[in-house]
């Protein structure tokens, strides 16, 4: 019984047989009228008997190759019917009423029907059979957005499709839950750990501060709690993902940069700012939050910020030069990851916990940009911000 089942059950392989069959069947067709309705009107009337055209469709005759059913002589031979009464002897051809060799002509019509019905069946096909792949990269890719933030992820259609296809969908649905469902233990036991840290630590704190204590033992007791308060809120930050729900809106770009390196320089800090008027479709909190990062490493490590703005090829860039020593070449790349820092320079002294450029580069690529290191030639290190120079909306 599940082998009869499985004979009717919908699958690939039955739809590419059936959409090729067809295929072959359908070109055959209408090569055949082609041929029949270009050819025979002009130069034969009604034909029938054993030289006649076949009622269905098959491949066209060769020039030059005669009825297989009329034995040939060999070459040379001229055959003569014998004499009769009605007159002397003729040379033994086709039947009567049979049907001439068809002229080169009319074998590239048969052959290019063919081929073009074959073609656009091949085209409609791939793209029929391609669809439900198509929409599995789209939920694949929907998923990753989905996941880092509060929503449900959308899932496939189980009832639609092949056998294949249906499975794909069931097993994909299911592994999405079962990642989102992960996702969201996962966040609500970190931010319980952090609730549970951060409550005693408050408490040896206020401890601390009543104890009479050396002023420099208390001094380096209260630095220790507030690292621990701060490395629990980076940690924080990795599940929190401030921008993952915010909307993109029209800002002046321009404006966000220089009243940020204004604040700054009120501060007496080395900041400078330089661009044209730029408007463009972004996410200001996080972006923001990107740009007081990177420009507070600049200040950290490298004494002062230069930032630029500019449109280059459809692209929004924003620059930030600094006169540090740099990062070595082959650590260009791992310092975006978590928790990584370089001891030369991100010390614990002046340092943080190796999260701020691991979550400036999700902030970003979350706006569909992209964030890059480079040493620059004449020293010091250059953090491009590199969007897409859109419109917001309400632009």
């Amino acid at each position: 019984m599940k082998r009869m089942k499985s004979w009717f059950a919908d699958t690939l392989g039955k739809r590419l047989f059936l959409l090729m069959w067809a295929a072959l069947v359908v070109s055959h067709l209408l090569a055949y009228a082609a041929v029949r309705w270009v050819y025979l009107p002009a130069n034969v009337g009604p034909v029938s008997g054993p030289g006649a055209l076949p009622t269905f469709p098959s491949l066209p005759p060769t020039p030059g190759v005669p009825d297989a059913r009329m034995p040939r002589p060999p070459e040379g031979f001229e055959d003569r019917r014998p004499p009769s009464d009605e007159g002397p002897g003729e040379p033994m051809g086709p039947p009567p009423g049979g049907l001439p060799d068809l002229p080169t002509s009319v074998l590239l019509l048969d052959y290019g029907v063919r081929l073009l019905v074959i073609a656009l069946a091949a085209w409609w096909g791939s793209r029929w059979l391609a669809r439900p792949v198509r929409q599995l990269v789209a939920a694949s890719d929907a998923l990753v957005s989905q996941l880092d933030g509060r929503k449900e992820p959308s899932p496939l259609p189980e009832q639609e499709g092949t056998q294949e296809v249906r499975e794909a969908a069931e097993v994909f649905n299911r592994m999405a839950r079962q990642i989102h469902r992960q996702f969201r233990e996962r966040s609500l036991m970190v931010a319980a750990i952090s609730h549970d840290l951060r409550t005693p630590l408050t408490r040896l704190r206020m401890r601390l501060e009543t104890l009479d204590l050396p002023a420099e033992s208390m001094k380096r007791s209260v630095g220790d709690l507030r690292e621990m308060n701060e490395l629990i809120g980076s940690a924080l930050d990795l599940f929190r993902l401030p921008a993952a729900d915010e909307p993109a809106q029209t800002t002046h770009l321009t404006a966000l940069l220089q009243s940020i390196c204004d604040d700054l320089a009120e501060q007496g800090q080395a900041v400078s700012f330089a661009g044209p008027e730029l408007v463009a479709g972004i996410q200001p909190r996080g972006l923001r939050r990107v740009l007081d990062n990177l420009i507070g490493n600049a200040l950290r490590y490298g004494s002062r910020a230069d930032v630029r703005l500019s449109q280059q090829a459809g692209e929004l860039h924003i620059s930030i030069d600094d006169a540090g020593p740099g990062i070595p070449p082959e650590m260009l790349d791992a310092v975006f990851q978590p928790f990584f820092r370089l001891e030369a320079s991100r010390h614990r002294d002046t340092g943080g916990q190796g999260l701020g450029l691991y979550i400036a580069r999700d902030l970003i690529e979350r706006q569909g940009g992209r964030l890059l290191l480079q040493n620059r030639a004449e020293g010091g290190l250059r953090a491009e911000i590199v969007l897409e120079a859109q419109a917001g909306p309400g632009a």
